[in-house]
């Protein structure tokens, strides 16, 4: 396994720059004042095809030798990976297919076929997913991006922590939503080397806490199909991403469904941004933990804004 180090990320900076945007970094007084700290939201909503994944996406696409990328490449996702892999396999004008569950948002499914790239649906658990996924590469010989366990992954998904630091200066914490780990495992990549004082945690949904549980209990726990409105934050960590959560995460914090809908109206009024469930669980968990934050200066990390508008999840019933 290798676990990729602070110059796989400075790589990763440089090489991605033409492909990826230097997202903006908002604060809101009213957010302030409901909880207790200063607050920092990193808007990768605002990303290339809607989520922080272009990063790691583009990291490993572009680092492909010729012979590589010639085969294309593959991926299995519930969404924003397949589309910022389709996106940037459009970019090198290289073939992707991605596996996703029959369940997934229509708008992501769109969002993968936009950028070019071919869909290939499975049932909506992990097994499945993996199974569909060994036939794909099997049919086309492509090149496997994992979502994120994947040192060029998670090397590219560490760049958006270094912009974080270089826009707002010092912290005290960093908070970022859960799921495979990419993204909590590429801030603690960044974090630990370049402002070592800051702490990292990570927000989970409670009815998929599967990391949480992990943490815990110091091995990874997999959920096979957990059921949550956060869709992006389903799937179980992986070896090279436990290592960072056990290695430098602080805590992970968990949030109830209802507080990640309230959380997510939150934003989307107080920010005016349009934002996916999964990147309201931060919010969603300093709110539950004022304590843990208070007085503090804190990145928030919006991860993505692929959001479905034809089920918000506050029409549900």
């Amino acid at each position: 396994m290798y676990i990729p180090t602070l110059a796989d990320m400075l790589v990763a900076h440089e090489r991605i720059k033409p492909h990826v945007h230097r997202t903006p970094v908002l604060t809101s007084r009213f957010l302030n004042e409901l909880t207790g700290a200063e607050l920092f939201f990193k808007c990768e909503n605002l990303q290339k095809a809607g989520a922080f994944k272009a990063r790691g996406a583009s990291n490993a696409v572009f680092g492909l030798t010729d012979a590589q990328a010639a085969r294309g490449v593959a991926t299995h996702s519930s969404g924003n990976h397949g589309t910022c892999l389709s996106y940037a396999a459009g970019r090198r004008g290289i073939p992707c297919t991605v596996v996703m569950p029959r369940t997934a948002p229509q708008a992501k499914k769109d969002a993968v076929r936009g950028y070019g790239g071919r869909v290939v649906e499975c049932e909506p658990s992990t097994s499945s997913r993996e199974a569909v996924f060994a036939e794909v590469v099997a049919e086309t010989g492509a090149e496997f991006v994992h979502p994120y366990n994947d040192h060029r992954v998670i090397a590219g998904q560490g760049t958006c922590s270094k912009e974080l630091i270089e826009q707002v200066g010092n912290l005290q914490a960093v908070v970022a939503p859960i799921g495979g780990g990419g993204m909590v495992s590429g801030t603690c990549l960044t974090l630990s080397n370049l402002a070592p004082g800051v702490k990292v945690y990570a927000a989970e949904p409670e009815q998929a806490d599967d990391a949480a549980r992990s943490f815990r209990a110091g091995h990874i726990i997999a959920d096979d199909a957990p059921e949550t409105v956060a869709d992006g934050l389903k799937v179980p960590l992986k070896e090279l991403t436990w290592h960072f959560v056990k290695t430098h995460v602080t805590d992970i914090l968990t949030a109830t469904e209802d507080e990640i809908i309230e959380a997510m109206k939150l934003i989307w009024k107080r920010l005016k941004i349009v934002m996916e469930p999964s990147s309201a669980v931060p919010l969603a968990t300093i709110l539950k933990n004022p304590q843990v934050f208070a007085g503090a200066r804190v990145g928030v990390i919006i991860t993505g804004g692929n959001v479905d508008l034809d089920k918000l999840p506050w029409l549900r019933g």
